[in-house]
């Protein structure tokens, strides 16, 4: 049973109406929960409301948060609500996949191990071995899946059976430079972030930044999303921009694009990882 004073987050998307957030907190001071902090927003364009609640347990209390969830979903049905109850106390399961480039790896290895981002690490997954010291120097299980034009579904199926072996419940793509089917995009859906070395709409294909070089950009960009079968359109989650001039050459502009790449990726996990983001459509919705 987790300590009274653990917080515990509610998450809620339901059709607009009146009385939902007058439902929601009633439902919880009956409990004896004190919400600490609620963020709502109402989209009118898709008549769509959403919802984050933080609460715990009043002083004295030792609640039973099962209860309560069973309990809640009277409230939810009333408003046809897609919901979720998470304890903040148990960190998500997350794998985190790579290639070559050991920036982003880097960066979210240094920021888990400083608890900045409260995750467990269920696995380190590579098609190439480059990355396996930086692995095993964390005392991460490495997994090497090696994949070719021929072997790409084997090695889609392998990687699926580690994702359910380990109740991984994020993918994390810290620069994998593979592109995922689309079967493996729907198996996935909400529950893998992306980092593209561009502020989308970018420049496609090799080089991004070259290709910059030799437009003259004056703004070098990264973007995290999560995962779509269209190729890096899907929901954004974060952008992160740096102003660049004519004196920087494509390897300054690489080195400014590793750290905006660093930057964009770290904070759209911590935002996951804290239940803040909600995908609305083709877009998302972020409590900050």
């Amino acid at each position: 049973m987790p300590h009274a004073h653990n917080p515990f987050i509610l998450r809620i998307s339901c059709p607009a109406v009146s009385g939902i957030v007058a439902a929601v907190t009633t439902y919880l001071a009956e409990q004896g929960c004190y919400i600490s902090e609620m963020a709502q927003f109402d989209d009118e364009d898709s008549g769509r409301f959403f919802m984050r609640a933080v609460f715990r347990f009043n002083d004295g209390l030792s609640g039973d948060i099962s209860q309560v969830e069973a309990g809640f979903t009277d409230v939810a049905q009333r408003f046809s609500m897609q919901w979720s109850l998470h304890d903040s106390a148990r960190p998500m399961r997350v794998l985190l996949m790579v290639s070559k480039f050991d920036h982003c790896l880097a960066d979210l290895l240094y920021r888990h191990a400083k608890g900045e981002l409260e995750m467990q690490i269920t696995a380190i997954v590579s098609n190439h071995l480059e990355l396996r010291p930086m692995a095993e120097r964390e005392g991460i299980r490495f997994v090497y899946l090696p994949v070719s034009k021929e072997t790409k579904a084997e090695q889609e199926s392998a990687l699926m059976r580690i994702v359910e072996e380990t109740d991984t419940e994020l993918v994390v793509l810290a620069r994998y430079m593979q592109i995922l089917s689309d079967d493996l995009c729907k198996q996935l859906s909400g529950r893998a972030i992306n980092i593209h070395h561009s502020f989308l709409p970018g420049f496609k294909g090799a080089k991004p930044y070259h290709q910059a070089y030799h437009r003259g950009v004056k703004l070098i960009g990264a973007t995290a999303h999560y995962v779509t079968s269209d190729l890096d359109e899907g929901p954004i989650i974060e952008q992160e921009v740096q102003r660049v001039d004519h004196a920087y050459n494509p390897d300054d502009l690489v080195a400014i694009g590793r750290d905006t790449e660093t930057v964009a990726l770290s904070r759209a996990l911590k935002y996951h990882l804290e239940h803040r983001v909600f995908i609305n459509d083709d877009r998302t919705v972020i409590f900050k």
